[in-house]
Formats: C-alpha cells, structure tokens, sequence
C-alpha cells in the first residue's frame, strides 16, 4: 500500500502546506506515485500537514468528490497558508490560497471513456475549481497548453512541473526472462490496449500487462499475460527483460511509465504528439495509435534503450519538489 510520507523539512518553519493525501488512499499508479515523490523528496522550507478522507470504492469517491473537497477540506485547511490539492478534485471556495496539480484533461477530450459519475462532475465542477485556485501546476507542457485551450486559464497562473521516477528504476538490477512486450497502466480505454495486443499478435511476440482493473470493460484476448498490480522491484525487472515497453496511449497528460522504462534500460514505444512524444523526448520510436500495423512496426524497431536512460536521468523529484515549494511561496505571497 502507499504511504504517506512526511517532508523532511517539516516542522522546521516556512510555509504551511495542508497536502491532501487522499488520493493514496485509492490508488498506487499516477497520482499516488505523484504524491510520493514530492513527499519522498523533500520540500525544501515546507511544512507539510497530510490530510485525506476515506478509502478505496466509488461510494467513497462519490463522498469524496462532494462532501470532502467541497464541504469538509476548505475548514481542515482553515490554519495552512496553503492548501495543495494533487489532482482537480479541489474545493470551489476557500479562504486558503488553493493550489492544484491537473494531471490531464482526458475527461474533456475524451469523455466517452470514463464513467458516468466522472464525466458529470468534472464539467460541473472542474472549471470552477481551476478558476478558483491561486496556482496550478500541470505536469507537462502539453497539459499546460490543453488548460489553456479547455478551460481558459491565463498562462501567467499554470507553472510546469514534471514527474519523474522513483529510484528503483534504474539498469542494474533483476531482469525478468522470457521474450515478452511490456505495458504498464490501469486497464481503462485510452490506453489503447485492444490495439497493442493485436500488433503483438501479429508479431507473434507474448504481450505482457501489468496494472490495476480500471473500467470501460477493457478486456484482454487470452494471449495477454495480465499480472495486475506488483510491487516496484518486480515492474522493475520486467521493465529490464522487456524486448521493449509499449506505450500507445490514445491521451495522456504525463506518462510516467514512460520514463519508468526508460530508466531502466528498456526501448520505448509509444504515441506520436501529445504528451508522450513529450516526455519521450526523441528517445523512443512514436507510432500512430490508431493505426495496429504502426504499432506492430514500433515493436520491431525498438532495439536500444541507451537513449532513453539519457534522457530519464534529466528529471528528478528533487527537482520537482523545489520547483512545487516555489509554487507554494507564490501561492502563500
């Protein structure tokens, strides 16, 4: 499970920073390890004050989403000099300086993917709260432009702040054996997974999934080897052993396993524009992920992953962290 992990600049003065750690309590992929790099690191003259409410379930969501961030959170926050919310879910009204971090918009361009409950309460309410904040952080100049471009926020409020990858992935360690094509992520439609599975198909090549069951009804042919969730150190080896990680996300606003990959080693696969080209940073092969033969000719070619360690050794949460207490300085001022 994910824990929450404490500033070690806390209790040490500076700005006051009620965090909300909710999203912990839900999840281990994005937003949690989102969480856990900024706390892992270190916020540099941060005093950091967890907060959350509930725990895993979509009842518990709906609570969340409604009597939580709107309700309950602004009045938790009353004795912070800022309060951070690490997703969109946020109040609308609050007398903290709020600062939010919008992982991306997907729900936006592509709402036919996501629930019901999802796609009803952020048209209501998202808007409103990005408007509301005092700062937002996005997490990749792509998500900054699609804030811009949606939701009309002024550019002068959004700060660029990358993710980055935990230290576990790295080159040296256990790979695991076999010749198999790795994808990392929850199952929920715009991962593009159907597409992928064909390509490997194709190829003749075992298609391996790690990721938590999402929504959608993604389901996978029994050729697919699903692992579900597994602990750093195992995705790790995986990511070592892979003839290379495929990535062909029909949207996202980051891609951590992207860079996961890369930092291990292992050639990249992945979409073409958006984010994860990116993120990518000329160092992987970018196919079309719409088109199942460019996928398929994406796995052949992806041979070398020196490239991509160069280009994963550019991020840090250290350097994320400071970049965020910034923010906060600006937001608290």
């Amino acid at each position: 499970m994910a824990r929450v992990r404490r500033s070690a600049s806390e209790g040490m003065g500076g700005v006051k920073v009620a965090l909300d750690v909710s999203p912990l309590r839900q999840t281990r992929a994005g937003t949690a390890r989102y969480l856990n790099g900024l706390l892992g690191a270190g916020l540099p003259g941060v005093e950091v004050h967890p907060v959350a409410f509930g725990g895993p379930g979509r009842l518990t969501a709906a609570a969340r989403d409604t009597v939580w961030y709107l309700g309950v959170l602004p009045f938790v926050a009353g004795g912070a000099d800022v309060l951070h919310c690490p997703t969109y879910r946020a109040p609308v009204r609050c007398s903290t300086p709020v600062v939010v971090t919008v992982h991306d918009l997907a729900v936006f361009r592509y709402p036919e993917t996501f629930r019901r409950w999802t796609r009803t309460y952020s048209r209501a309410i998202v808007p409103k709260v990005v408007r509301a904040a005092a700062r937002v952080i996005a997490v990749s100049d792509f998500t900054r432009r699609e804030l811009v471009e949606l939701l009309g926020v002024a550019e002068e409020r959004i700060a660029v702040v990358p993710n980055a990858v935990e230290p576990v992935f790295v080159p040296g360690g256990p790979a695991a054996e076999g010749e198999y094509v790795l994808a990392v992520g929850t199952l929920e439609p715009r991962k593009n997974l159907a597409r992928l599975a064909e390509a490997a198909g194709r190829l003749g090549v075992e298609l391996r999934v790690v990721g938590a069951r999402g929504w959608g009804r993604v389901e996978l042919p029994g050729a697919v080897q699903w692992l579900g969730e597994l602990p750093d150190e195992e995705l790790a080896a995986l990511y070592r052993g892979a003839r290379c990680f495929a990535y062909p996300s029909l949207y996202e606003g980051f891609g951590i396993p992207i860079l996961e990959a890369m930092a291990c080693g292992c050639p990249v696969v992945t979409s073409a524009g958006g984010a994860c080209e990116e993120v990518a940073g000329g160092a992987a092969v970018l196919v079309d992920p719409l088109d199942v033969a460019s996928i398929a000719d994406g796995l052949e070619r992806a041979r070398d992953g020196a490239a991509g360690i160069e280009r994963a050794g550019g991020f840090s949460w250290q350097a994320s962290a400071a970049a965020t207490a910034a923010v906060y300085r600006q937001a608290a001022a």
